[in-house]
């Protein structure tokens, strides 16, 4: 096998979370490759972008990583936006999440986190609520990314100019192993040739298709269905997130509507009648008046989740293999942190006493007991 090329990193799949990582190493100079089949299929390209530790209810172990993650998305998208010239969308407008009585409120995970809606100030915040819902509550540290048209793009061209390496089309068929050592990967490129890159370290973090490259990963794709609206200008200015539904206002009037979870779809592509049918309802069931507004566009993605909806982050059994997959509905949400471990971890850095727990949690090695 001849070498056509020796990276210090290879990070196999240029989603979201590959990008990020690509973009923390290149940035401190390292020589870094990424490998991607069809990096617009990735769900950073069609996720809705919200960062919502506490809209989504999170517990526990997830939740203090949601939280410290948001601590650090600030001052990361500085970095990008300054490195790329591109505004990222970063906004911490505040998420509403309605409940129909007050009992459902006070279940809710994180309602601690909230500021109480009543009735009337429910309406206030989110005019036009369908009249079912009574109560809400306002999680203000919550907000949105705008990952679809603007990070993804700021990541691809903050990475390139930092000279980050990109084969798209790049079928990974095999990890080239020599005494449970990954030397490098059999590729099939966009041109059909086969050809063998060689690496130090290797980064999985390929989402809904890892196992595809390491097949013992627990790793299984959740499709969700899409939907865009144009609304008139300010029309709400709080992502409103329902109980299937949610709603994400961008600066321009365009809402983001989403999403389906299917979790026995594999990876059948496209959207669906029954799809669309679930969003329109759950438009009606939050805001009625939307319905009238145009539809712009449809769309749909995987989301690559495991048997207990936690990310797997880390060390495999593999010496110089690390994994970064398995974020479900969170990617962008835990895309800050997930790359700042992985960096440290790599580059054996010191860890405080949350990011050891943290591997410690999301390891591989919990799937094997």
């Amino acid at each position: 096998m001849k070498s056509e090329s020796k990276n210090s990193i290879l990070i196999i799949g240029g989603g979201l979370i590959g990008l990020s990582i690509a973009y923390e190493f290149a940035r401190n100079k390292f020589k870094v490759e990424v490998l991607s089949k069809n990096r617009s299929e990735s769900a950073g390209f069609v996720a809705a972008g919200m960062l919502a530790t506490h809209a989504e209810g999170l517990e526990d172990e997830l939740l203090i990583f949601g939280q410290q993650s948001q601590n650090l998305i600030p001052e990361w998208i500085k970095n990008i936006e300054k490195d790329s010239g591109i505004d990222c969308g970063l906004k911490k407008c505040g998420i509403v999440v309605p409940f129909k009585n007050i009992q459902e409120l006070k279940k809710f995970p994180t309602y601690k986190y909230g500021k109480y809606l009543n009735n009337k100030n429910l309406r206030r915040e989110i005019s036009g609520i369908n009249s079912t819902w009574e109560h809400g509550l306002l999680f203000e540290q919550d907000g949105q990314i705008d990952n679809r048209r603007r990070l993804m793009r700021a990541l691809e061209r903050a990475c390139s100019l930092h000279g980050v390496k990109f084969q798209e089309g790049s079928d990974v068929k095999e990890l080239i192993l020599e005494k449970n050592t990954i030397l490098g990967a059999k590729v099939l490129n966009a041109t059909g040739e086969t050809k063998n890159i060689f690496c130090k370290k290797v980064i999985l973090c390929c989402g809904a298709w890892s196992k595809k490259v390491l097949s013992n990963l627990p790793i299984f794709p959740v499709k969700g269905q899409m939907l865009s609206i144009q609304g008139p200008e300010n029309s709400i200015k709080r992502v409103l997130f329902g109980p299937t539904t949610y709603l994400v206002p961008r600066d321009d009037g365009l809402i983001v509507v989403g999403a389906t979870v299917e979790n026995k779809a594999e990876f059948n592509q496209g959207n669906t009648p029954k799809g669309i049918n679930q969003l329109q309802a759950g438009i009606k069931s939050l805001l009625p008046e939307a319905l009238n507004w145009p539809q712009m566009e449809h769309w749909w993605g995987f989301r690559p989740c495991t048997p207990d909806l936690k990310p797997i982050i880390g060390k495999s059994n593999i010496n110089n293999l690390y994994l970064a997959t398995g974020h479900y509905r969170n990617g962008v949400l835990f895309s800050a942190i997930t790359s700042d471990i992985i960096f440290k971890l790599i580059q054996q850095k010191t860890l405080n006493n949350k990011e050891t727990n943290f591997l410690e949690k999301f390891s591989f090695n919990r799937f094997l007991i």
